[in-house]
């Protein structure tokens, strides 16, 4: 199929694209179960799962486009068929969120869309080739402007993994959709926006075009920036939802940072982060879903004494929130051990110590907003005025995705190495 004749609609499958692929259809299927529970009440069930069937529809097509155009049809039908999960409870602060969020999301793929009018013009192919496809005779003297629209897709598209400045939809809009769709949209569409980037960096314009160049310091200092503001509005944040979607805010641009970094150790971070940080994220929304469902609690403050009455999902939480802190043997740990080793290699000046640091920084604001969950719940402390409570846990198709995602936070930290392998498999084939 074509759009002209010579810009082709192409589906291929590579390394990557299976990569992203295979997380999201698994972390598609563990939403679905929690779903089966948490929206049995709920009203429009119909409606939601037909759309939340089509936001997997446009993602695997994301996942597997060839080229340019067909990544952006797609990623653009992904905003538009997620809408409507953000938009589910259709009261005045659902609509308010789901405006922000397509605003957010288109007004970021315009620019993004500049991105291809370039790649057409300077480039030998639409279709994504490692290493990229610009092509120097016809680039020659247009340098500095191909570097500003490479700028402007970064920023575009980051809009859709949370990266300042176009971050603002996350926090607002998450706390607003059901639970299992927050969680996705947490842990998997944010990660589209991650793709997207990888593709239009490594496999378009190229890591060697903007390496030591302005634009990889400042998407550099934009990710660093985002890690930190993520982590310290997270902290600050009352309401449990919206205290995760700052973290989402906080964590995806991890992976941004091992993106930006343009060698194999930082490339590899990144994409081990993207996988463990879905694990982490997608439990700890289900978590608040299995939190609200049963107990109706949203505030941080509700979950005092909580491990007594909810003691499984409870630690489901702590061990996920252990896993987005990076303590060892974790799966986080090691994507964030990547980074900062990445960030050292690259010998970069001030950023190559300061990343480390900010890494670190994170981590220590993440233990802060996460791990001061876990105190209450399990530790109200002596003064607590212990009522009577009977354990009352959510039923198995809460339980069972909650359960197999804190698993494997933990066991793909402790057996990684054919990940590992994998990963850096890709990141070498395009660097």
């Amino acid at each position: 199929m074509y759009i002209t004749k010579d810009i082709p609609i192409l589906f291929r499958a590579d390394a990557l694209g299976l990569l992203f692929l295979t997380l999201t259809a698994f972390m598609w299927v563990m939403d679905l179960i929690f779903s089966i529970e948490y929206m049995k009440d709920q009203a429009h069930k119909r409606r939601y799962y037909f759309f939340y069937a089509l936001t997997l529809v446009s993602m695997l097509g994301v996942c597997l486009a060839g080229n340019l155009i067909t990544m952006y049809v797609c990623y653009e039908f992904m905003s538009l068929v997620s809408l409507p999960l953000v938009l589910h409870e259709q009261d005045p602060e659902a609509i308010a969120a789901g405006r922000k969020y397509i605003f957010y999301s288109i007004g970021g793929a315009f620019l993004g869309l500049s991105g291809f009018f370039f790649i057409y013009t300077y480039g030998t192919t639409l279709t994504f080739t490692p290493g990229g496809v610009l092509d120097s005779g016809l680039l020659a003297g247009h340098e500095g402007a191909m570097l500003l629209v490479t700028m402007l897709v970064i920023i575009g598209f980051g809009s859709k993994a949370g990266m300042f400045p176009l971050h603002a939809w996350l926090p607002t809009a998450h706390p607003v959709a059901p639970s299992p769709a927050s969680a996705y949209l947490s842990g998997n569409i944010t990660k589209m926006g991650v793709l997207v980037i990888i593709r239009f960096v490594y496999y378009l314009v190229g890591a060697d075009f903007i390496r030591g160049t302005w634009v990889q310091y400042t998407f550099l200092v934009l990710t660093m920036l985002t890690i930190l503001m993520g982590s310290m509005m997270a902290y600050k944040e009352q309401g449990f939802k919206k205290r995760l979607a700052y973290s989402t805010v906080s964590q995806v641009s991890y992976a941004l940072f091992g993106i930006a970094l343009l060698n194999p150790i930082g490339l590899v971070g990144g994409l081990m982060h993207v996988i463990f940080h879905s694990f982490a994220k997608n439990t700890l929304f289900e978590v608040a879903g299995a939190v609200i469902h049963m107990t109706g609690f949203k505030k941080v403050s509700d979950y005092k004494d909580l491990a007594r009455k909810m003691p499984v999902t409870m630690w489901c939480y702590t061990l996920a929130s252990l896993t987005l802190v990076g303590v060892p043997p974790t799966s986080a740990f090691l994507s964030k051990w990547y980074l900062a080793s990445g960030s050292l290699n690259e010998g970069i000046p001030v950023i190559s110590w300061l990343g480390p640091a900010v890494l670190i920084l994170s981590a220590l604001l993440t233990a802060g907003y996460l791990i001061s969950i876990v105190l209450k719940a399990f530790f109200p402390g002596d003064e607590y005025d212990y009522p009577c409570l009977n354990k009352k846990e959510p039923n198995l198709y809460m339980l069972i995705p909650m359960i197999i995602m804190t698993s494997l936070a933990v066991l793909t930290g402790v057996w990684a190495g054919p990940l590992i392998r994998f990963v850096t498999g890709i990141a070498e084939g395009v660097l």
